[in-house]
Protein backbone atom coordinates (compact mmCIF):
# COMPACT_ATOMS: atom_id res chain seq x y z
CA UNK A 1 0.00 0.00 0.00
CA UNK A 2 1.38 3.65 -0.29
CA UNK A 3 2.58 5.59 1.34
CA UNK A 4 2.15 9.06 -0.08
CA UNK A 5 0.64 9.40 -3.80
CA UNK A 6 1.92 12.66 -5.60
CA UNK A 7 1.90 14.04 -8.69
CA UNK A 8 4.55 16.61 -9.14
CA UNK A 9 4.89 18.97 -12.49
CA UNK A 10 8.91 18.42 -13.09
CA UNK A 11 9.38 21.59 -15.21
CA UNK A 12 8.45 20.20 -18.25
CA UNK A 13 5.74 19.93 -20.54
CA UNK A 14 4.81 16.71 -19.27
CA UNK A 15 3.87 16.12 -15.35
CA UNK A 16 6.07 13.65 -13.26
CA UNK A 17 4.67 10.73 -11.28
CA UNK A 18 5.83 9.71 -8.13
CA UNK A 19 4.78 7.22 -4.97
CA UNK A 20 6.51 6.46 -1.98
CA UNK A 21 6.19 2.52 -1.22
CA UNK A 22 7.39 0.18 1.36
CA UNK A 23 10.76 -1.53 0.38
CA UNK A 24 9.04 -4.96 -0.04
CA UNK A 25 8.96 -7.10 -3.12
CA UNK A 26 4.95 -6.21 -2.99
CA UNK A 27 5.80 -2.74 -4.08
CA UNK A 28 6.63 -4.13 -7.30
CA UNK A 29 2.95 -4.22 -8.61
CA UNK A 30 2.06 -0.35 -7.88
CA UNK A 31 5.52 0.53 -9.36
CA UNK A 32 4.46 -0.93 -12.19
CA UNK A 33 0.62 0.70 -11.90
CA UNK A 34 2.68 3.95 -11.40
CA UNK A 35 4.52 3.21 -15.11
CA UNK A 36 1.88 2.42 -16.84
CA UNK A 37 -0.25 5.14 -16.02
CA UNK A 38 2.40 7.77 -16.96
CA UNK A 39 2.69 6.48 -19.86
CA UNK A 40 -1.12 5.56 -20.69
CA UNK A 41 -1.18 9.40 -19.94
CA UNK A 42 1.79 10.42 -22.29
CA UNK A 43 0.36 7.83 -24.99
CA UNK A 44 3.35 5.93 -24.63
CA UNK A 45 1.62 2.72 -24.10
CA UNK A 46 3.91 0.63 -25.89
CA UNK A 47 6.79 1.16 -23.87
CA UNK A 48 4.88 -0.15 -20.80
CA UNK A 49 6.30 -3.51 -21.28
CA UNK A 50 9.37 -2.96 -21.24
CA UNK A 51 8.93 0.20 -18.30
CA UNK A 52 7.64 -2.04 -15.73
CA UNK A 53 10.31 -5.05 -16.28
CA UNK A 54 12.83 -1.73 -15.91
CA UNK A 55 11.05 -0.93 -12.52
CA UNK A 56 10.39 -4.68 -11.26
CA UNK A 57 14.22 -4.83 -11.09
CA UNK A 58 15.10 -1.46 -9.78
CA UNK A 59 12.80 -2.13 -6.71
CA UNK A 60 13.49 -5.40 -6.77
CA UNK A 61 17.57 -4.60 -6.55
CA UNK A 62 16.25 -1.99 -3.31
CA UNK A 63 14.56 -4.50 -1.74
CA UNK A 64 17.21 -7.41 -1.77
CA UNK A 65 20.34 -5.08 -1.24
CA UNK A 66 18.75 -2.55 1.12
CA UNK A 67 18.16 -2.19 4.80
CA UNK A 68 15.63 0.75 3.68
CA UNK A 69 11.86 0.99 4.86
CA UNK A 70 10.45 3.02 1.90
CA UNK A 71 11.69 3.78 -1.20
CA UNK A 72 10.36 6.62 -4.17
CA UNK A 73 9.42 5.17 -7.43
CA UNK A 74 9.38 8.04 -10.30
CA UNK A 75 8.36 8.39 -13.58
CA UNK A 76 9.69 11.90 -15.39
CA UNK A 77 9.64 12.33 -19.17
CA UNK A 78 11.14 15.83 -19.33
CA UNK A 79 11.95 15.85 -22.89
CA UNK A 80 10.25 14.32 -25.69
CA UNK A 81 12.83 12.46 -26.37
CA UNK A 82 13.27 10.50 -22.68
CA UNK A 83 11.17 8.56 -19.97
CA UNK A 84 13.09 8.21 -17.43
CA UNK A 85 12.17 5.37 -14.24
CA UNK A 86 13.97 6.01 -10.99
CA UNK A 87 14.34 4.31 -7.53
CA UNK A 88 15.34 6.05 -4.77
CA UNK A 89 16.26 4.34 -1.35
CA UNK A 90 18.20 5.84 1.47
CA UNK A 91 21.30 3.47 0.83
CA UNK A 92 24.27 4.95 -0.23
CA UNK A 93 25.58 1.66 -1.34
CA UNK A 94 26.40 1.88 -5.04
CA UNK A 95 24.42 -0.90 -7.47
CA UNK A 96 27.31 -3.37 -8.87
CA UNK A 97 26.62 -4.45 -12.30
CA UNK A 98 27.77 -8.28 -12.08
CA UNK A 99 29.85 -9.25 -15.02
CA UNK A 100 28.08 -12.78 -15.13
CA UNK A 101 25.32 -14.98 -13.64
CA UNK A 102 25.56 -18.59 -13.86
CA UNK A 103 22.86 -20.92 -15.34
CA UNK A 104 21.93 -22.04 -11.63
CA UNK A 105 21.87 -18.54 -10.19
CA UNK A 106 18.34 -17.00 -9.13
CA UNK A 107 19.98 -13.41 -8.78
CA UNK A 108 23.06 -11.38 -10.36
CA UNK A 109 20.97 -10.01 -13.38
CA UNK A 110 18.87 -7.24 -12.57
CA UNK A 111 21.12 -4.45 -13.62
CA UNK A 112 22.02 -6.78 -17.19
CA UNK A 113 18.07 -6.51 -17.87
CA UNK A 114 18.52 -2.63 -17.00
CA UNK A 115 21.38 -2.04 -19.06
CA UNK A 116 19.74 -3.86 -21.77
CA UNK A 117 16.34 -2.27 -21.92
CA UNK A 118 17.31 1.26 -21.14
CA UNK A 119 19.60 4.02 -23.93
CA UNK A 120 21.18 4.76 -21.13
CA UNK A 121 21.15 4.29 -17.20
CA UNK A 122 22.94 5.20 -13.89
CA UNK A 123 23.10 5.74 -10.40
CA UNK A 124 23.13 9.59 -8.09
CA UNK A 125 24.33 9.83 -4.93
CA UNK A 126 21.76 12.02 -3.05
CA UNK A 127 21.96 13.85 1.04
CA UNK A 128 19.71 11.07 1.83
CA UNK A 129 20.46 7.75 -0.09
CA UNK A 130 20.94 7.45 -3.87
CA UNK A 131 18.82 7.08 -6.74
CA UNK A 132 19.07 4.46 -9.93
CA UNK A 133 17.38 5.16 -12.93
CA UNK A 134 16.78 4.01 -16.68
CA UNK A 135 15.64 6.28 -19.59
CA UNK A 136 13.64 4.74 -22.34
CA UNK A 137 13.91 6.44 -25.45
CA UNK A 138 10.52 7.38 -27.26
CA UNK A 139 10.23 9.54 -30.63
CA UNK A 140 9.10 12.80 -30.28
CA UNK A 141 5.43 13.42 -30.66
CA UNK A 142 4.62 9.77 -29.71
Amino acid sequence: MALIDTTRPTGAEHPGYTQTLPCTARSALPARSLVHTALETWGLEHLSDTAALIVTELVANSVTHTRTRTIRVTVSRRTETFVRIAVTDSSKAIPMHRTTAGDSDETGRGLAIIDALTWRWGTELLSEGKRVWGDLKCEAGE
